[in-house]
Order: structure tokens, then C-alpha cells, then sequence
């Protein structure tokens, strides 16, 4: 069964808040700047990720400094799949942000 319009919107808005939160519990020096329904996480570095919901594909978007990855939810784990590899969102998030921002933080709900 596909996602509606409205629960594929309400699921990436629970995934921003989710990684807000986490970023904001961290004590990383990050900006985070969500506009549009399009969240930016900038690190004191200078690099950035970049979440951006894709409504027609129902995918959330992911572009970081090592590439763009494109997920898909999963009703069945309840956690959003990179189309490409299978890697679970969290776990892409805790690479990235070690590789962008020094610090390996866990977001175990996603």
C-alpha cells in the first residue's frame, strides 16, 4: 500500500523533528534552519545536509558532502530505506554527520 499525500508529510516532519532534536540535545556547534519543509543542518565547518521531501516519489531526500541519497519508507520496520543500498536513514545520518562534523551521534529512532 502506497503512503497517502498527508501521512507521507506527517512522516517527514516526525523525521525532521527527530533529527533536530538529536542535533539540538548534541552539543554540536550546528545551525539548523528548516524552511519550506526543507531542513538544513550547517556545521561549523561550512558543509551542510540537506533533507528535502520529494511528495510525488514520496521519498525523503538526503544531500550530504559524500553524495545524494534518496529514502523510502518502510511500513513494515517503520524506518525510512535508502532506495540505493538499503542503509536505514540513522545510519546514514550517524556517517555523515562523523564525517561532516567530527562527531558520530545516534539516531536510533530513525
Amino acid at each position: 500500500m502506497s503512503l497517502s499525500e498527508a501521512r507521507f508529510h506527517d512522516l517527514v516532519d516526525a523525521a525532521q523533528e527527530e533529527i533536530e532534536d538529536v542535533f539540538d540535545h548534541s552539543g554540536m556547534d550546528v545551525d539548523l534552519e528548516n524552511s519550506g519543509g526543507v531542513l538544513t543542518v550547517r556545521f561549523e565547518n561550512g558543509t551542510q545536509l540537506i533533507f528535502s521531501r520529494q511528495p510525488p516519489l514520496r521519498q525523503l531526500w538526503v544531500a550530504a558532502r559524500s553524495g545524494g541519497f534518496h529514502f523510502d519508507y518502510d511500513e513494515s520496520s517503520s524506518l525510512w530505506i535508502c532506495d540505493a543500498n538499503d542503509e536505514r536513514l540513522g545510519e546514514l545520518l550517524s556517517r555523515v554527520t562523523q564525517e561532516q562534523g567530527g562527531e558520530a551521534l545516534e539516531f536510533e529512532d530513525l
